[in-house]
């Protein structure tokens, strides 16, 4: 591991070269990495994993199953969960569970370093980006993002639409000097900002957005760009990570927690380029150096094996889909389908959110009759849709339709909506 250490410190992809492999499972995965200025060809060794069709393609439930529209932790792939179910007693021949296996034995350094590989087919993610499998939430990202990036006098600004956005500024201001030079906050939150009228602060160190808010439903269709140069991009991907393309490049550091759209709760998702390593606050917690994971390819400690376990499985579904831009088009299908449902409904649903940042991924709505709104999340319990009651923080109801909802449970609620309405509306 020494060894494997020291070269991780130069090279993000040292853990992709590792000869670690398992002659019980043959099979292999190609793919490239395109670089700059250069294209290297890369080669996993690892265990076979064959989807059948994917249940979130096909829209195929089990009749015990509920369509579970939680926020997070969210809705997993079908067939994703019948293939960990059919590995946890003895993992692909191996003679134990995921759960029991040393995090340095050949068996787990197989799982991390196809789920990486996968990841980076999906992303598209460049050489010299690192991928790190972490622990904490995307709320401990707040704190290692500005202790990573800056000094605790730098200036960074940030673009706050909505109580994720608020959050990271205020954790940030623990540890440089953040200013927020746009919030929706008086408005409730239901837009995003026009880019060209910001005024970014010229010395900036970067700049971060929350890509989705969760809470609120509001999804930047676009990205900002810094207007520093030497200042940067950072975004809080959580709640829809691996739902469209994303041009890694434009960024600086994406992290996201897994439990919304690509695993369970517990693994934490940080893609950073290479140069922005190994510049810590000299007070930062050792879980909280990227130079640390980085060198350590995200075996410093003991990792969530099972959690990034799960991801990998889950990235292997989205590639057996066709990828992420055939998984952004059920996406918006799906969205538009519950869109179409709420403006169509002469505004006995309502959604506050400007039509143009709508999120695919959480939809946030409420009744013209609020005193409804008890009886709607009960009785749509009651037809197996689950966990449609909305934040503590703004009420009504929202229906998180992540990667893994499938078109069937959109459908059964937007006709459970439209008989709602026909019986309590006009």
């Amino acid at each position: 591991m020494a060894a494997m250490s020291a070269a991780a410190a130069t090279n993000p992809n040292s853990l992709l070269k590792s000869n670690t492999q398992i002659n019980a499972f043959p099979t292999t995965l190609s793919r490239s990495f395109t670089a700059a200025t250069t294209t290297v060809n890369k080669r996993i060794t690892c265990s076979s994993t064959t989807f059948q069709t994917p249940a979130a393609t096909t829209g195929v439930t089990s009749p015990d199953r509920v369509f579970n529209f939680a926020a997070g932790p969210a809705i997993l792939p079908e067939n994703v969960l019948l293939k960990a179910q059919s590995e946890l007693y003895n993992w692909r021949g191996s003679g134990m569970s995921v759960m029991e296996m040393s995090h340095r034995g050949k068996e787990f350094l197989s799982i991390i370093q196809k789920a990486e590989s996968d990841l980076r087919t999906l992303l598209n993610i460049p050489e010299n980006y690192y991928v790190l499998f972490l622990q904490g939430g995307a709320t401990t990202q707040f704190a290692a993002v500005p202790l990573n990036l800056c000094n605790p006098d730098d200036p960074v600004d940030y673009i706050v639409t909505g109580s994720w956005g608020d959050k990271a500024s205020k954790e940030a201001s623990k540890y440089c000097k953040p200013k927020t030079i746009w919030s929706g906050k008086s408005e409730k939150y239901v837009n995003i900002p026009s880019f060209g009228a910001l005024e970014q602060t010229p010395e900036a160190k970067y700049l971060h957005i929350c890509a989705n808010e969760t809470i609120h439903g509001v999804e930047f269709k676009d990205y900002p760009v810094p207007n520093n140069e030497n200042s940067l991009l950072v975004a809080d991907m959580s709640s829809n990570f691996c739902s469209k393309p994303v041009d890694v490049s434009k960024f600086g550091v994406i992290y996201a927690g897994a439990q919304k759209n690509v695993g369970p709760s517990g693994v934490t998702i940080v893609i950073i380029r290479s140069d922005l390593i190994g510049n810590a606050q000299p007070d930062t917690p050792v879980m909280l150096d990227y130079k640390i994971h980085a060198e350590n390819n995200s075996l410093y400690n003991t990792p969530p094996c099972f959690g990034i376990y799960m991801c990998g499985l889950v990235f292997e579904d989205l590639i057996a889909q066709g990828g992420l831009s055939e998984v952004e088009k059920k996406n918006v299908k799906k969205a538009q389908s519950l869109y179409d449902t709420i403006d169509g409904s002469k505004g006995f649903f309502r959604c506050p959110v400007e039509k143009s940042v709508r999120s695919l991924m959480n939809v946030p709505f409420t009744l013209a009759k609020p005193e409804l709104e008890a009886e709607f999340v009960k009785e749509a319990a009651k037809e197996k849709m689950i966990q449609l009651k909305g934040h503590r923080s703004v009420g009504g109801m929202r229906a998180s339709i992540y990667n893994a909802m499938p078109l069937a449970g959109v459908e059964k609620l937007v006709a459970f909506m439209k008989e709602f309405q026909a019986r309590h509306g006009v």
